[in-house]
């Protein structure tokens, strides 16, 4: 999350990289061995809010780094393979889902600075309260790991496949004048477009040079 720039060793930017074309490739490779009823579980984060997918530039050749952009696009990403996986594979039985486990403090943050973090929670705290709405509460990792197995064995299929989960319920769109730093519940639209979807993973095999 929110690293420096750098590039994978196969040349993707980093993020986009580690986040997302990693996971399409070996989910892809091993598709076949999920058994009927099984699901994909992406876990993605309301981070995803930061930045839609750049198909046009995805490692930042053209476009000025920005570490939170890139984890946006990555975290978009997730939810975007999600959609498209689930239309692929449902028809035999095998769902996908993206979910957002929450504010947890893992070493996730260890390209953040401590002072930062503190700015950043008196943010978020400060737009909540002119919403109306209570502090933000990390989770513990029970806690955030919680929405995954609710998506992935307690949740009915119909209800989480192809769709963006949090705190163990499925998002409903925020608006786009939301802020993506108010931190609070949702999803963008341009995560769950179908057509977006398609689109990333026709980019995703151009890149990888692998068709699934």
């Amino acid at each position: 999350m929110a690293t420096p720039f750098g590039h994978t060793a196969d040349g993707f930017e980093t993020q986009f990289g580690t986040n997302h074309l990693g996971h399409f490739v070996l989910v892809n490779r091993i598709a076949s061995l999920i058994r009927t009823g099984g699901r994909l579980i992406n876990v993605s984060s309301a981070g995803h809010r930061y930045s839609n997918v750049d198909l046009e530039d995805p490692n930042f050749e053209r476009t000025p780094y920005e570490p939170f952009v890139a984890y946006g696009r990555s975290k978009t990403a997730n939810i975007l393979f999600a959609i498209a996986f689930d239309k692929r594979h449902r028809g035999r039985g095998v769902r996908a889902a993206a979910v957002h486990p929450g504010v947890i403090r893992t070493e996730l943050i260890r390209h953040l600075s401590p002072s930062w973090l503190h700015a950043r929670m008196d943010q978020i705290n400060q737009q909540l309260q002119e919403a109306g709405k209570p502090p933000l509460q990390e989770k513990s990792i029970p806690q955030g790991a919680a929405t995954s197995v609710w998506a992935g064995v307690v949740a009915p299929a119909t209800e989480v496949g192809g769709r963006y989960c949090e705190n163990c319920h499925v998002a409903e769109i925020v608006p786009e004048d939301v802020p993506a730093s108010a931190m609070t519940e949702g999803v963008r639209a341009y995560a769950v477009d179908v057509k977006d979807a398609e689109a990333l993973w026709k980019k995703s095999e151009e890149m990888v040079g692998e068709s699934f």
